[in-house]
């Protein structure tokens, strides 16, 4: 196809752990994702060729093209690429960079918060992942800026097999096992998931479980959460032994203190899990009808909550209905949502929409 060059920032993927960041990056604006558009990444072999390539490389490819537009759905813009404008869009996963400051290590501080803001006060358009990190971004971004939708259309990544249907009968577990997935990093919140973990134990569930499934990230958690009686460190693990730890649950939690999105909870979708998440606008959105929502900040109603959705006749038969129709509506949307980015990225390669 011809047309202005792309060049899309993948040079927070070299890393040896695949997480939701990179692994959005690679599916959304891989080659296959956006064809016919003709892509060019932009990738890094070190820390400090990530540097250099995002703060001097870049934007010198830029200057040298002058119809060049460049995706950025890993870090946020430099402040150099930014002065840009309108030939860089940034893909916007959360807020936390300047909403959460107290969440992030000195390195976010130092590196990406500043970079962050300045992008959002001036670049005119944005890619978003839900609607939910659209309307916050509209506080932070310029009156007039374009927000479009790209939602990620979610795969089945681990390889599930849902077998609640077939296991239907199978009663409740006396001692429940919940699962989550993420870094374990202040800003996840995993230390309400434990006590609400603890809740269960001292209830009807003495011997409820908590797997934690995650490379470990700064701050103090990781080492609270490892004292904690029923809760599991895994860290970060090979495919095959996540998919293995998802199929043994009973549950999938998320305790997060928010999410641009949540794309772990609607991948454990596909094993037909129950999924527990906090009861915030994020959350309903990506999981609409098919999730028991709870108060993060209130362990004893959570696990009230939690040993409701258990006590339920049938339980495992309606988790695993809920989950296949929510995936088949994100699906749906996030189908219609690329084909729209493919023809916005179209109209801007041509140079119509430049401004």
């Amino acid at each position: 196809m011809s047309g202005n060059r792309i060049f899309v920032d993948e040079t927070h993927c070299g890393g040896r752990h695949v997480t939701g960041l990179e692994r959005i990056t690679l599916e959304l604006f891989s080659a296959e994702a956006l064809a016919p558009l003709e892509l060019t990444p932009i990738r890094a072999a070190s820390k400090i060729d990530i540097v250099a390539r995002q703060n001097i490389i870049l934007p010198l490819r830029m200057a040298a093209e002058s119809g060049a537009i460049a995706l950025t759905p890993g870090f946020p813009p430099s402040y150099l690429l930014t002065l840009f404008g309108g030939r860089v869009i940034p893909y916007i996963h959360d807020l936390f960079l300047i909403t959460r400051w107290q969440d992030l290590n000195a390195s976010a501080r130092l590196y990406m918060s500043g970079p962050f803001r300045f992008a959002l006060r001036r670049l005119p358009r944005f890619f978003v992942n839900s609607e939910t990190t659209g309307r916050e971004l509209r506080g932070y971004c310029r009156a007039d800026a374009d927000i479009m939708l790209y939602r990620p259309d979610v795969r089945n990544v681990f390889g599930l097999a849902d077998t609640r249907r077939e296991n239907a009968s199978q009663p409740s577990r006396v001692s429940p096992k919940l699962i989550a997935l993420g870094t374990v990093e202040p800003r996840k919140n995993l230390r309400a998931a434990a006590r609400i973990v603890n809740a269960l134990r001292a209830g009807s569930f003495p011997d409820a479980r908590l797997d934690i499934v995650g490379r470990i990230g700064w701050g103090p958690d990781a080492d609270h959460l490892a004292t904690v009686p029923g809760v599991t460190l895994h860290g970060y693990q090979p495919v095959e032994t996540v998919r293995r730890l998802i199929e043994e649950a009973d549950a999938l939690i998320s305790t997060s203190h928010d999410e641009g999105l949540g794309l772990p909870l609607l991948e454990a979708q596909y094993a037909g899990l129950a999924v527990i998440a906090p009861d915030k606008p994020v959350f309903r959105e990506v999981l609409g009808d098919s999730a028991a929502f709870i108060d993060t900040d209130d362990a004893g109603s959570a696990a009230a909550r939690i040993a409701a959705l258990f006590e339920q006749p049938d339980w495992r038969m309606a988790a695993s209905a809920m989950a296949a129709a929510n995936l088949r509506r994100w699906s749906g949307a996030a189908r219609a949502d690329r084909a729209a980015v493919i023809a916005r990225l179209t109209e801007l390669t041509s140079g119509s929409l430049q401004r």
